[in-house]
């Protein structure tokens, strides 16, 4: 009786470990790795997705990443007509949308502000039939995680996120390490789909800025479009001092020793504030009429960049001050375009 015991344990224990190891003769006991959002949402910095479009004009779009830092992303989507930045970020498992702002065609970085809410983009676990409400009502599902979705670039099983409110129904899929892949909106009378065609890695963002120079004997102030490119988390302070102080041989507007302290866009005022050091007037050499050209120049630049009217000049922090200006505090310079021309 017991060595039938022992062969039936044997053969018991033999069984288990067959069914308990993996091709190489481990152990396996632990269920297959849960997908996680960071498998659908790779790192894209230097990335430009680039999408083909059907059903409207604005179908086509792409995607850059102009900051990146620990669990937040800045994106900067084009569809032709406008340039949407949002900012996303990963925490506790969910992928959210914290901050959108439309019409946005200058650089600034929005990773470090705060922000309450938003709509959750992707939610763990990553199972068919997780589902959440997003602000506006809508229902967004997890349909399927093995869906097969052709595209320009391959075939792909993705991930697909259905989105269902009253009068429409988008439908997203994302591929593992790669991300969002397609898109495919409904509604009633129309079908607009979105899908990824290339991937450019390793490239800038482009922009043209409009860059103004004072021409004292015409009373003029000339301008000339300056082609100037970021890569991801490259400030757009940096950048664009280099710029204004690139001039070749247009008259000075700002020395080779003056720095750039801050410039940043005050959404709530709709104004421009740009911090200079005081080399910016100890160096500019020049007399009233002239400098107050210089001034409009700047002006001119930065707020037709940042799209305003107003930009507020500081000298280390303090308002502007020199022999022939006194500005007060908070008083800022008016964009002037009447007498500016492009330079043939």
């Amino acid at each position: 009786m017991k060595k039938i015991l022992i062969v039936i344990l044997t053969f018991l224990l033999f069984m288990l470990s067959a069914c308990d190891t993996n091709d190489n003769g481990n152990l396996n006991n632990s269920k297959p790795e849960a997908l996680k959002i960071n498998d659908y949402f790779p790192n894209t910095e230097n990335t430009k997705y680039d999408y083909e479009g059907e059903g409207n004009e604005f179908a086509y779009y792409t995607v850059y990443t102009d900051y990146s830092k620990d669990n937040r992303i800045q994106t900067r989507t084009n569809n032709g007509g406008t340039e949407v930045v949002k900012v996303l970020e990963i925490k506790d498992g969910q992928l959210m949308e914290i901050f959108s702002r439309p019409e946005t065609y200058f650089r600034e970085n929005f990773l470090d502000k705060e922000y309450e809410g938003g709509n959750i983009i992707l939610k763990e676990p990553l199972e068919k039939g997780n589902t959440w409400t997003l602000k506006d009502g809508s229902k967004r599902t997890i349909t399927n995680v093995d869906m097969e979705i052709t595209t320009p670039m391959g075939t792909y099983k993705t991930l697909e996120v259905t989105t269902e409110a009253s009068n429409y129904k988008n439908v997203d899929y994302y591929a593992k390490d790669i991300g969002l892949i397609k898109t495919i909106s409904t509604g009633e009378g129309y079908e607009v789909s979105s899908t990824l065609r290339t991937i450019e890695k390793d490239v800038p963002l482009i922009q043209n800025v409009n860059v103004y120079f004072p021409s004292l004997e015409e009373d003029t102030y000339y301008y000339i479009t300056k082609e100037i490119s970021f890569k991801t988390n490259d400030d757009a302070k940096d950048v664009i001092e280099k710029m204004v102080k690139d001039n070749e041989d247009q008259a000075t507007v700002i020395s080779t020793n003056t720095k750039l302290n801050s410039l940043y866009l005050n959404d709530e005022e709709n104004m421009v504030y740009v911090d200079f050091s005081k080399e910016f007037v100890s160096e500019m050499n020049a007399g009233s009429a002239f400098e107050a050209m210089i001034l409009q120049s700047i002006t001119n630049t930065l707020g037709n960049y940042y799209g305003v009217d107003k930009v507020y000049i500081t000298l280390d922090g303090k308002p502007y001050e020199s022999g022939h200006i006194l500005m007060k505090e908070k008083e800022p310079f008016t964009v002037n375009l009447e007498k500016t021309k492009p330079l043939s």
